[in-house]
């Protein structure tokens, strides 16, 4: 799955650093390809729920391993805990990390930021050497980064550190799945057994 061309669809390929987004970095999701599936029709089903709310706010909702962020902003409490309460019950939902905002919506100033933020600190973990950039999943609302994936300890440190590390960005939010050492291992035998079975020719 290729991950930092996700947001960039159809866009010509950005270079930051040494680091080039929205062309052809293709790399290895740490879901299994139908937790990759499950967690679009959770999004669709998501955007649908917020829908029918019929709500004056902004939402965005961001689905990773059946983990569903919630930013944007709403114009009250009672909208906020309205939106967590329907996405909680949407299908193949396992938690609900509600972070909507209170206030007017951003402007389109703002959202225009937000993605060009994106991009940097997708660029930076890119760039970093020492860490899987398509471990992590970022999402950015108001300047403040969500940083999802599955990640040791060791990675998730070092992506927050490198994310707040980008000019600009004003808080760094974790929504991770913590792996151990043998866990991360496990997945990597898991992935490489089926090339390994394969007859030769």
């Amino acid at each position: 799955a290729t991950l930092l061309g996700a947001a960039l669809a159809g866009c010509a390929p950005l270079l930051l650093g040494s680091a080039v987004v929205g062309g052809g970095l293709v790399a290895t999701d740490r879901r299994t390809t139908g937790i990759q599936l499950e967690d679009e029709g959770i999004e669709r089903r998501a955007d649908s729920a917020v829908r029918d709310l019929a709500t004056l706010g902004h939402v965005n909702v961001t689905s990773y391993n059946r983990v569903l962020l919630v930013t944007g902003e709403v114009p009250s409490d009672a909208d906020k805990a309205a939106i967590g309460e329907a996405l909680s019950k949407v299908e193949n939902v396992k938690s609900v990390v509600n972070e909507l905002g209170i206030g007017q919506n951003s402007s389109t100033g703002s959202r225009t930021t937000d993605a060009f933020l994106t991009t940097k600190v997708k660029a930076t973990l890119v760039d970093a050497k020492d860490v899987q950039a398509n471990a992590y999943k970022v999402v950015v609302e108001r300047a403040i980064v969500y940083l999802m994936g599955r990640v040791t300890e060791r990675e998730a440190a070092r992506g927050t550190e490198l994310a707040r590390s980008v000019s600009s960005v004003q808080k760094v939010v974790r929504v991770f799945e913590i792996l151990s050492e043998d866990e991360l291992a496990n997945l990597g035998r898991t992935a490489a057994a089926p090339a390994a079975s394969a007859p030769s020719k």
